[in-house]
C-alpha cells in the first residue's frame, strides 16, 4: 500500500473529534456554562485562537497567553475537560479554541467538570457545569454521543443518495488485481465471464463456484492450476479462451484467479434516503453492541483496533476508493463515528457514560454529590487505565 494513503486517517480522525467535541460544546453554550476551550488533540498546546473583548482575535502559541489556572492544570486526565479551574475570575471570558500536540482525541474545557469551581462557602459558580442542574449535565454529556450517531446517519444518506453499492450479478469483472494470475493472462476489467473449463456461467458466484470447485479437488497438490476461462469482450464478436495459472491458495482478501465483481450504484430518492440511512445506522450500532456483548461474555475472541490499525484500515480504504469511489471512505467513517459514541457512552470512568453515571449517582442520593476529590480520583483513574490499554493495543497493533 502507498503509505500517502495513511494520510487519510487525519480528515477522518479530525472530523470524528469535531463533531463530538462540538457537541458538548454547543450544548454547554445552550446551558450557559462557561466554555474555557475547545481542543483538537490533547496537550501540550500548539496554537490557539480566541477573541478579544477590544475586538478581533489573538494567538496563543504553545499555550502562552492562557489564564493562569489553564495553563498551569490543564491535562489530558480531566476527561471530557481536559483539566480542572479554580474558583478565580478567568482573564477572558472568551473561548480558547486550540490545535494540541496529541492527536488521540479533544475536549471541551468547562469549569467546575468535578464539581470543584467553588468559591470558600462552597457556593459554585453560576457559570460552571457543576452549578447546572443534573438534566442539563447529562444533556452536555450525552450531546458528543449523540452528534457522532447523527453524523453516522448523514453519512449514509450520502452514500445512499449518491450510490449505493450492489454487487453485479452477471459474470462481469468489475476489478483485476494487479499482479494476478488474471493480469498475468490478460484478463481485463469488464471483460464478461461466459464459461469455466467448458461449463457455462451467467453469475459472478457461479465463477466463485466452479473455480473453488477446481481449488479443492487440487487438494493442495500443486501452487497453480489452469483454469480455462471463456469471456466475450467488449467491442469484440468472437469469444477468447483464456487459461489463467489460478493460485491454489491466494493471499488473503484476493481470490484465486486475482478478480473480482463489478460493483453498480444504485441511487436511492432524495426523500427515502435519510430512512435508509436511518436503518443502517441502526443495524450497525445493533452489530457492534452484540459483538461487544458476545465479547463479554466469552463467546468470541475479542477483536480491537487501536489507532494504528484505524490508520491502516482508514488507508487502505482510502487506496481502494480510487477504484470503489469515495462511498468506502464515507462508510468507514460512518462506521467509526458509531464505534465512538458507543464506546463512549460505556458505563466506564472518564468516559461520557461514566460521568453520566456519577450524575445519576447524585439524583439517586437526592441531589447529595460525591466530594470533588472523589469524583476526579475515579475519573483519573478510569482515564490511566485507557490510556494503558491504549498503549498495549497500540503496541499489539505494530507487532500485528
Amino acid at each position: 500500500m502507498n503509505n500517502w494513503y495513511l494520510l487519510a486517517a487525519i480528515p477522518v480522525f479530525g472530523l470524528l473529534v469535531l463533531v463530538h467535541e462540538f457537541g458538548h460544546f454547543i450544548t454547554a453554550k445552550w446551558a450557559g456554562i462557561r466554555v474555557e476551550e475547545f481542543g483538537l488533540g490533547f496537550p501540550p498546546a500548539l496554537v490557539g485562537f480566541r477573541k478579544r473583548d477590544e475586538g478581533g482575535w489573538e494567538v496563543l502559541w504553545f499555550g502562552r497567553g492562557r489564564d493562569r489556572d489553564a495553563a498551569g492544570t490543564q491535562t489530558p486526565f480531566g476527561g471530557t475537560s481536559g483539566g480542572a479551574s479554580t474558583f478565580e475570575k478567568p482573564a477572558s471570558s472568551h473561548t480558547i479554541y486550540s490545535i494540541n500536540l496529541l492527536p488521540i482525541g479533544g475536549f471541551v474545557r468547562m469549569p467546575g467538570e468535578n464539581g470543584d469551581v467553588h468559591d470558600p462557602d462552597g457556593n459554585y459558580d453560576p457559570q460552571s457545569f457543576a452549578a447546572k442542574s443534573a438534566t442539563k449535565r447529562i444533556i452536555v454529556l450525552v450531546a458528543g454521543v449523540t452528534m457522532n450517531i447523527l453524523l453516522a446517519m448523514v453519512l449514509f444518506t450520502i452514500i445512499y443518495t449518491l450510490g449505493d453499492p450492489v454487487t453485479d450479478t452477471r459474470s462481469l469483472i468489475g476489478e483485476v488485481v494487479p499482479g494476478s494470475p488474471a493480469e498475468a493472462a490478460g484478463l481485463r476489467a469488464a471483460d464478461m465471464i461466459i464459461a469455466i473449463n467448458g461449463q457455462p456461467v451467467s453469475h459472478f458466484s457461479d465463477v466463485v463456484t466452479l473455480v473453488n470447485q477446481e481449488a479443492q479437488a487440487d487438494n493442495n497438490q500443486h501452487t497453480t492450476m489452469p483454469v480455462h476461462v471463456m469471456i466475450q469482450r467488449p467491442g469484440q464478436a468472437a469469444p477468447i479462451a483464456v487459461t489463467v495459472n489460478a493460485l491454489v491458495n491466494p493471499p488473503t482478501g484476493q481470490g484465486h484467479l486475482g478478480i473480482s465483481a463489478n460493483v453498480v450504484f444504485v441511487s436511492s430518492p432524495v426523500w427515502q434516503a435519510p430512512f435508509k440511512g436511518i436503518v443502517q445506522t441502526y443495524q450497525v450500532t445493533s452489530d457492534f453492541i452484540g459483538t461487544i456483548g458476545q465479547m463479554v461474555v466469552g463467546a468470541i475472541h475479542p477483536q480491537i483496533v487501536g489507532p494504528v490499525g484505524i490508520v491502516q484500515l482508514t488507508g487502505e480504504t482510502a487506496q481502494n476508493a480510487v477504484y470503489l469511489g469515495w462511498w468506502t471512505v464515507l462508510n468507514l467513517t460512518a462506521i467509526l463515528s458509531l464505534n465512538l459514541a458507543i464506546i463512549n457512552i460505556l458505563p466506564f470512568p472518564a468516559l461520557d457514560g461514566g460521568r453520566i453515571v456519577l450524575v445519576l449517582i447524585e439524583v439517586l442520593r437526592g441531589g447529595k454529590r460525591l466530594k470533588p476529590e472523589r469524583e476526579g480520583f475515579i475519573n483519573f483513574i478510569g482515564m490511566a487505565v485507557l490510556l494503558t490499554l491504549m498503549v498495549v493495543i497500540t503496541i499489539h497493533d505494530i507487532f500485528h
